[in-house]
């Protein structure tokens, strides 16, 4: 392999101008720019990142903590946080949790190792009790991202309870009363809060505050599946459903069609989290939609920020999400019956 002296002495320049080429750490005459980017060129060199990260004790690499494969919504995530990283020179190392605390230590105490130059984490349940200590103690930056804990360290969420809230008064306006909530795993402030909307919105209109509409989705279609294909079995089944994540609600369809109940002609459905193909699906759904491209960027520059020296008090940012609203509501057919919508309280 060329080393930084080969192309030193092809350039006819000091290692040291080499370096500060490689590193633009200082301003170097066009000409010979060009002549050590040609010596580099032609003897095919590459910057030896090994060396330099144990020379400088760091990595150009960031650790990015989540439960990526059991969860198409942390996917894009990711791949708006990678794109990000990747446009600021750094690299990706993807550790999938699978939302278990002991396996997220597991994997946050490998990039650790790693020497990684930052963490995002995605905490699960109880990253709080440990492994989000465990990252502050190393002094490694951490910023979590799409969940928060009590923890002193930044963190980039989505704003949760307001847009179910706007969910659940849109299917009371439409004449529901008795509405189901398929929900997340218990432990996350996600699934707390989005809760917490469901259940102000239900008193506040004087709904069915029948506890067994509160159905144990667990964050997973699956899970969410079953507990649907039991609720809407019985006679007295709920007229709407608000899921509150996005793979549950694929559980909750397949569970809906199982049953043989038509969206929205026997069930109008709503759902927290956006599909990218969720207007393909007929009828298309009405949706939450995250903006994760500016969750992955203010989370990014927030970490980048930490890593380069900033000091400043520990923010807790919220990304406010937009509403899609589409035809599984049921609106096309409620206007087509006339139906009466009363006023918001």
């Amino acid at each position: 392999m060329a080393t930084m002296d080969d192309v030193a002495r092809l350039a006819g320049v000091s290692v040291s101008t080499v370096s500060h080429v490689l590193n633009s750490t200082r301003a170097v005459a066009p000409d010979t720019r060009s002549r050590v980017e040609d010596a580099m060129a032609r003897l095919a060199y590459r910057r030896n990142d090994v060396a330099r990260s144990l020379a400088q004790r760091k990595t150009r690499t960031v650790g990015v903590a989540i439960s990526a494969l059991t969860n198409p919504y942390f996917g894009t995530l990711v791949s708006a946080v990678n794109e990000e990283l990747g446009s600021r020179g750094y690299a990706v190392i993807l550790g999938d949790t699978g939302d278990e605390p002991g396996h997220e230590a597991t994997v946050v105490e490998r990039m650790l190792d790693q020497r990684v130059a930052g963490l995002l984490l995605a905490p699960s349940a109880r990253a709080g009790e440990g492994t989000v200590p465990q990252v502050l103690a190393h002094g490694v930056p951490l910023v979590l991202v799409d969940r928060h804990t009590d923890a002193d360290c930044d963190q980039v969420v989505p704003l949760n309870r307001e847009p179910v809230e706007d969910l659940v008064h849109h299917l009371a306006d439409l004449g529901h009363t008795r509405i189901a909530a398929v929900c997340g795993m218990a432990g996350l402030d996600t699934t707390t809060e989005r809760l917490d909307g469901y259940r102000a919105v239900v008193a506040a209109r004087g709904l069915d505050e029948d506890p067994a509409l509160v159905l144990p989705g667990h964050s997973r279609a699956d899970a969410a599946e079953d507990a649907v294909l039991h609720a809407f079995a019985r006679p007295d089944r709920p007229s709407a459903v608000v899921v509150l994540n996005n793979a549950m609600t694929i559980g909750t369809l397949r569970a809906l069609d199982r049953l043989g109940l038509a969206v929205p002609g026997d069930v109008a459905l709503v759902c927290y989290d956006d599909f990218e193909w969720a207007d393909l699906f007929r009828p298309r759904l009405t949706a939450v939609r995250q903006d994760l491209t500016t969750m992955a960027r203010r989370a990014v520059r927030l970490l980048l920020g930490r890593v380069a020296g900033d000091d400043h008090p520990p923010v807790l940012e919220r990304i406010t999400p937009s509403l899609q609203h589409r035809e599984s509501c049921g609106c096309r057919q409620a206007a087509e019956r006339d139906a009466r919508v009363p006023a918001r309280p």
